[in-house]
């Protein structure tokens, strides 16, 4: 039961990375805002973009999953503190549906990750051999 509700997360997970995808690849009005307010327009939309689509494809994959996840707590922390510092939790008028999506998405990324903690190589071995 465990094993099927973990790769439900991860489909959620990569399902809310690539929705969002097509709003930064278009240089959608929210998505610019959003990045100039920030500072990182159009370079950060872009670039975000692109390890939203690695973290979604890395998270599907078994052997990468823990990587993909870890990715993905990453970049939705960073969404998560420049909502809390710099953009508010409302942006636009979308009553706050954007931040609670990335706490939301924070959250099962976390949970990936925990469960996928043994999957992850432990360098410091892998140094040495």
């Amino acid at each position: 039961m465990k094993k099927y509700l973990i790769i439900i997360l991860k489909i959620t997970i990569a399902i809310i990375l690539v929705q969002t995808l097509r709003f930064k690849f278009t240089a959608h009005p929210d998505s610019v805002y959003i990045f100039s307010t920030v500072g990182l327009e159009p370079f950060g939309r872009i670039g975000v973009g692109i390890m939203e689509l690695i973290a979604a494809i890395l998270i599907l994959i078994p052997r990468t999953s823990w990587l993909g996840a870890l990715l993905t707590f990453a970049i939705i922390g960073g969404a998560v503190f420049m909502h809390l510092t710099l953009l508010g939790i409302e942006v636009n008028g979308d009553g706050g549906s954007l931040f609670y999506l990335a706490v939301i998405t924070e959250l099962l990324s976390g949970i990936v990750l925990w469960f996928e903690k043994e999957n992850i190589p432990n360098i410091y071995q892998i140094a040495l051999k």
